[in-house]
């Protein structure tokens, strides 16, 4: 029902983005063992928020050399624009990247490779936000942001911290986030999942973010979500992910519209969606069966995520270009 709908992707993490059958092919290729990794159906075996990123760190540990992560982005952005997509975001990690081995340049230019072979052949534009990981430390997320900033690259154009919401606070990550900001990156963390309201107050008072990862929990704050209207934060929104671990009982009970019709600026991506389930279109077809959304505000989504897409201002012309007028 949506497949004609131009669909744009801000939140979703790389690693996570790799289907069970390219962790079997790639982990073949260096033959892993992957036991224990997979339920009886293929599919990632997991059944709770640290089970997950459990399964997601042992899927991660697949991919070893530039061609892998080459593979990776190549195969999820032609996903992508084959579900009708002209823009993604994938988060990037050098922390992964160090555990696999190669030099932050090599794990980048293996990632741009693929989204620029994507783009070759589809048309769909890509960019990469390097994230810290917020269960390994502040130290560890500021070397992620100095290493970003010391070592550019065109594409990745944005700087965030994800991983476990529950640990450490966003004080904590103060310096980076400024490190990152000097360096002319984007600005997102992921906060309002696990950690509730106060998690988003936190992340908007201490690190100059213009995006929220998730955020979805601040429905639970009346005041909260009129500051969030007020600075014009956006949301990057990803139901079927809150659905898979529990947030909400399914895509009806999500608080998707009603952050919208509250006046926030809302978008809608996959997350990791092979763990839970989803792709983008997918997310997109729940707003609409599910949540009743119209193709106009289908398309609204969209044109909030290229609006707010890190992006150079020419790039973000030609994207919003290509929407229905």
């Amino acid at each position: 029902m949506v497949a004609h709908i131009p669909k744009a992707e801000l939140h979703c993490h790389v690693e996570g983005a790799a289907s069970p059958d390219l962790v079997r092919r790639i982990g073949a290729r260096h033959g892993v063992d992957l036991a224990g990794l997979f339920d009886e159906n293929g599919d990632f075996a997991w059944h709770d928020f640290t089970s997950f990123l459990n399964a997601y760190d042992r899927a991660a540990a697949v991919f070893r050399t530039p061609e892998d992560y080459r593979d990776l982005t190549f195969t999820y952005f032609s996903s992508l624009a084959a579900e009708g997509a002209i823009y993604g975001e994938v988060f990037i990690s050098s922390d992964h990247a160090i555990a696999s081995g190669l030099t932050y340049k090599d794990y980048v230019e293996g990632l741009a490779q693929g989204i620029r072979d994507a783009e070759a052949a589809t048309g769909i534009v890509g960019r990469m936000i390097a994230t810290g990981v917020r269960h390994y430390g502040p130290d560890r997320i500021l070397v992620a942001a100095e290493t970003v900033a010391n070592e550019p690259h065109p594409l990745v154009t944005g700087f965030g911290v994800a991983g476990d919401e529950r640990m450490h606070h966003p004080r904590d990550f103060a310096d980076a986030f400024r490190i990152a900001g000097e360096a002319g990156l984007g600005l997102t963390v992921h906060a309002g999942e696990f950690g509730g309201p106060q998690s988003v107050r936190d992340a908007l008072d201490h690190l100059g973010v213009s995006r929220i990862g998730h955020g979805v929990r601040a429905i639970e704050d009346a005041d909260l979500v009129r500051r969030i209207v007020e600075e014009g934060i956006v949301l990057e929104l990803c139901p079927g992910s809150n659905v898979a671990l529990g947030l909400y009982p399914d895509i009806a009970a999500h608080p998707y519209s009603r952050l919208q019709d509250a006046g926030a600026r809302v978008t809608v991506s996959s997350d990791d969606p092979p763990y839970f389930g989803s792709s983008i279109g997918a997310e997109y077809e729940w707003l609409s069966t599910d949540l009743g959304l119209s193709d106009a505000e289908l398309i609204a989504a969209t044109r909030t995520s290229l609006e707010a897409a890190f992006v150079d201002e020419p790039t973000r012309a030609r994207l919003l270009a290509r929407l229905p007028s």
